[in-house]
């Protein structure tokens, strides 16, 4: 998959992601939620530990960073912030939509786009899936991240 970033949008969120890939931070994690048609989740760091499985999700880089809304629309291949009830609570976990969530708009940090992957994208998001905690989000076999690197845009 490859995204486009929305520096304009969100700068300080691109530059944590940024810098988190650039130090390997999210080599060999794994999107650990997934809910069908709406989003696939990953970024924490634990999930790179098979034994800490009861905790993923609760994961980061041990900082939190601002939240920056935006009237940029979630819909599929956006890529967002995770976080808890707090708004600037995110760190190092993203979602990536799978379909429509304007709910989402103006109360968490989109900061960039898919341009090239929805085939992945769909496949990530049709993994079979089984109940954890309220919903059916937790996938049946790993769908480990080998490594995310920085490129410069294309032209």
């Amino acid at each position: 998959m490859v995204i486009r970033f929305w520096s304009d949008v969100a700068p300080k969120t691109v530059e944590n992601f940024k810098k988190l890939a650039r130090q390997g931070f999210y080599d060999g994690t794994a999107f650990h939620r997934v809910v069908k048609g709406f989003m696939i989740q990953g970024g924490d760091p634990l999930t790179k530990d098979a034994k800490a499985e009861e905790m993923w999700g609760t994961g980061g880089p041990g900082y939190k960073i601002k939240a920056e809304f935006s009237e940029k629309p979630h819909v599929r291949g956006v890529i967002s912030m995770a976080r808890s009830q707090n708004p600037d609570s995110a760190g190092s976990q993203f979602f990536i939509c799978l379909g429509e969530a304007r709910f989402l708009d103006r109360q968490y940090t989109a900061f960039g786009e898919l341009i090239k992957g929805d085939d992945v994208l769909g496949r990530i998001g049709d993994a079979q899936t089984v109940q954890r905690g309220g919903e059916k989000s937790k996938p049946t076999a790993r769908l480990g991240i080998e490594s995310v690197k920085i490129v410069p845009a294309e032209a």
